[in-house]
């Protein structure tokens, strides 16, 4: 064989394996990009889902039924039938044990209502905050004892995860005591606000 066929040889073999390598490259390319995409679609998605969850249970008030408990937090009767001191409500190990808020926890020097707290959490970006914090203040007005708060949590997440807010605004409704007693996620109801009110308090004044 001559010299110039084995180098003609040798070109062929080199330019069988640029094209493989070529070929490999673009069907890697390609495997990475329906990768992306097919990411980018599953964050979209759930992304949509997420929203209409959120959408969903905008304005809906959830009912607490953690008055009865935290009432026996204070009391309980012993084994001998005399009362005796329990664990306060906000440490008890049942998942549906009465949660109880003070102004301390949510970094506020206001105080709380004597018969009721509308505490409203709220960000600088929340485009509905606004008339959420003018409808809470107007019922709050209505009702005896009862005050409207409006906590910012902006640069708070810690808060925001201590009462896993999802979304702004986020009202949590409180008796005298500071126990939860419904939730509102979104713009509040004002009819279903005040019958909730009415039911912890009584009617208005």
């Amino acid at each position: 064989m001559s010299s110039a066929s084995s180098t003609d040889a040798a070109a062929d073999v080199m330019a069988g394996h640029t094209r493989r390598l070529r070929s490999a490259l673009r069907d890697h390319g390609r495997m990475q990009w329906i990768v992306a995409l097919a990411a980018a679609l599953a964050l979209v998605a759930a992304t949509t889902a997420l929203g209409f969850w959120l959408r969903s249970r905008d304005g809906r008030i959830t009912v607490t039924d953690a008055a009865g408990e935290a009432s026996a937090a204070v009391a309980t009767p012993s084994a001998a039938g005399s009362p005796s001191t329990a664990a306060p409500a906000s440490t008890l190990a049942s998942p549906h044990a009465a949660l109880i808020v003070t102004p301390a926890d949510v970094d506020t020097d206001e105080q709380f209502g004597e018969n009721a707290t509308l505490l409203q959490f709220s960000t600088e970006f929340c485009s509905r905050c606004p008339q959420t914090r003018v409808v809470l203040g107007d019922i709050a007005g209505e009702h005896i004892g009862v005050r409207h708060l409006d906590v910012d949590l902006t640069h708070r997440p810690d808060i925001a995860r201590r009462y896993n807010v999802l979304q702004t605004p986020t009202t949590l409704i409180l008796d005298g005591r500071g126990t939860v007693r419904a939730r509102v996620g979104g713009a509040p109801d004002r009819r279903a606000v005040s019958d909730r009110l009415t039911t912890i308090i009584g009617s208005p004044a």
